[in-house]
C-alpha cells in the first residue's frame, strides 16, 4: 500500500509567484527595518549550497524514467542544516531555496541550534506504483548522501512524502553507510528512532499560536469558528485540535472540493471518513463550498494549510477573519499581506506559526543522539514551551516597535542569526549599523 500523501497539502494551486523573490524582498525589508547595514542581508539572501541531482528510475513498465531532484542548504551558523523534503510537480529550484530561507528564520525564531535546508523531487507520486515510489525515495537520498548527514543536514517529511518514505530513505542511507545512524533524518517510524508526537507536531504548534493570539484580541476559542484550507497531515491535524479547544470549524477545502456546515463539523467522525478512504468533497453531512467561498466566511480564524500563493489581492478582500494562522509555507502574498494589514488581520506568520514540525524533529535528532526517548507528553510539554516562547517575543518586539507580526518575527529571526556570525566573528561592527 502506498504512503498517504498530503494531497490537501500539494493540490491547490493558483498562478504562482516566485517565493524565492518574496523571501529576499521581506530579508533586505527587514534588514532595513532593523538599521543594519545591507552586507547582512547579502549574507542571508542565498543559500550556501543548493544540489541538483538527475535521478534515472527504471519504470514498471521496463523504460527509464529521469527524475530531477534538488537539496538546497542556507546557513549553517547555528548548526547542521534542517528540512523537509517534498515529492510534487511543481517542486523546482527557487522553491526550494526559499523554503530552506524560511527554515533558517523558523529555527532561529524557536532557538534550534539548526540552519535551514530544503530539498524536493519533481513528480507526481500518484502516477507512481508502490515499487516506483520506494526507488526514486531512495535514489534521491544517494544521490543527496554526499551532503547530509545528522552533523551537515538532516531532512524530514514534507509534502507527499511520509514516515514511510522517511523508513525507506533511512534505510538507504545507512546501507550506504554500512551502520545505524539514526539521526540521519526525522520524521521516521517510530520503531526505527522516530518522536513521539511528531506526526502532530506542525498542527500543534499551529494551534499553539492560535490559542495565543486569540489572548492578544480576547478572543474566546470556545465561542469561535473557523475555516480551514487544506485537510492534509497539517490541516487535519490543527482542525483536530481546535475541535479540542471548542473552535467550531464551518468550512474546509482540500484538492477535492470543499464542504461547509453552519453548526460546526464534528471533527472526530470527519477524520474517521477520511482516513477511512473518504474524499472530503463527498462528506455526506455537509453543504458543498468552493475555494473562492472559503475565503469569504465569517469567521474568526482563518487558516491557509495548503501551499504557496493563496492569500492574494484576489482572495484577501474577501477575508472576514480576525486572525489569519499561516499553516502553510509561503501561503500569503505581498499584495494580499497588504491588503490584510489595512483590514487590522492579526496574521500569525508562517515562520512562527508552523516551525512545531521542525521543532519536533529537533526533539528527534536530540533523542536520536541520546538514545533516549521522551513520551509523548513530555514532547508535547517541550513544544508548546518553544512555541510559546518564540511568539512571545515576536508579539514584543511587534508591539514595541509598532509593526507587523511578519515584520517581527522575521526581525527576531535575523536578529539571532546576526549574533551568531558576530560570534564566529564574520560581521563587522559596521554591518550592524546602516
Amino acid at each position: 500500500m502506498k504512503p498517504t500523501k498530503d494531497k490537501a497539502e500539494a493540490d491547490i494551486t493558483t498562478h504562482q509567484k516566485n517565493p524565492y523573490d518574496i523571501v529576499k524582498n521581506l530579508l533586505k525589508d527587514s534588514v532595513t527595518s532593523l538599521g543594519m547595514n545591507e552586507n547582512i542581508y547579502h549574507l542571508l539572501k542565498k543559500p550556501m549550497r543548493v544540489l541538483e541531482v538527475s535521478i534515472p528510475i527504471r519504470m514498471d513498465n521496463g523504460n527509464i524514467r529521469n527524475f530531477t531532484g534538488f537539496r538546497s542548504q542556507h546557513l549553517d551558523i547555528l548548526g547542521p542544516t534542517k528540512g523537509g523534503i517534498r515529492f510534487h510537480p511543481d517542486v523546482n529550484v527557487d522553491e526550494v531555496k526559499a523554503l530552506s530561507i524560511w527554515m533558517s528564520l523558523k529555527s532561529a525564531i524557536l532557538d534550534l541550534p539548526l540552519g535551514g535546508g530544503k530539498g524536493g523531487v519533481i513528480v507526481d507520486p500518484d502516477e507512481l506504483s508502490e515499487r516506483e515510489l520506494e526507488t526514486l525515495s531512495r535514489s534521491y537520498i544517494e544521490m543527496i548522501t554526499p551532503i547530509i548527514g545528522p552533523q551537515k543536514d538532516i531532512p524530514a517529511p514534507d509534502v507527499n512524502t511520509s514516515p514511510e518514505v522517511m523508513g525507506w530513505m533511512i534505510d538507504e542511507y545507512d546501507k550506504l553507510r554500512g551502520y545505524n545512524i539514526p539521526g540521519m533524518l526525522t520524521g521516521k517510524p517510530i520503531i526505527i528512532g522516530g518522536s513521539e508526537g511528531r506526526l502532530s507536531a506542525t498542527g500543534r504548534g499551529v494551534v499553539f499560536t492560535i490559542r495565543e493570539a486569540a489572548k492578544v484580541l480576547d478572543i474566546d476559542l470556545n465561542e469561535s469558528t473557523a475555516a480551514l484550507q487544506g485537510f492534509g497531515n497539517v490541516g487535519s491535524m490543527t482542525a483536530k485540535f481546535l475541535y479540542e479547544l471548542g473552535v467550531k470549524i464551518v468550512g474546509i477545502t482540500d484538492a477535492s472540493g470543499g464542504i461547509y456546515c453552519e453548526d460546526g463539523f464534528h471533527i472526530p467522525k470527519l477524520l474517521s471518513f477520511v482516513r477511512e478512504g473518504g474524499v472530503l468533497s463527498e462528506y455526506q453531512e455537509a453543504e458543498s463550498l468552493s475555494n473562492e467561498d472559503l475565503f469569504g466566511l465569517p469567521v474568526d480564524i482563518f487558516i491557509p494549510a495548503a501551499v504557496e500563493n493563496q492569500i492574494t489581492e484576489n482572495t484577501a478582500p474577501a477575508i472576514q477573519a480576525k486572525i489569519v494562522a499561516e499553516a502553510a509555507n509561503g501561503p500569503t502574498t505581498p499584495e494580499g499581506d497588504k491588503i490584510l494589514e489595512e483590514k487590522g488581520t492579526f496574521v500569525i506568520p508562517d515562520i512562527l506559526c508552523n516551525a512545531g514540525g521542525v521543532t519536533v524533529s529537533y526533539f528527534e535528532w536530540v533523542q536520536n543522539a541520546m538514545n533516549f526517548y521522551w513520551k509523548e507528553e513530555e514532547v508535547n510539554q517541550k513544544l508548546e514551551e518553544r512555541i510559546v516562547e518564540g511568539f512571545q517575543n515576536v508579539l514584543k518586539l511587534k508591539e514595541k516597535k509598532h509593526i507587523r507580526m511578519r515584520e517581527a518575527a522575521y526581525s527576531v529571526g535575523i536578529q539571532h542569526i546576526v549574533k551568531a556570525f558576530e560570534a564566529r566573528g564574520r560581521t563587522k561592527d559596521s554591518d550592524l549599523s546602516s
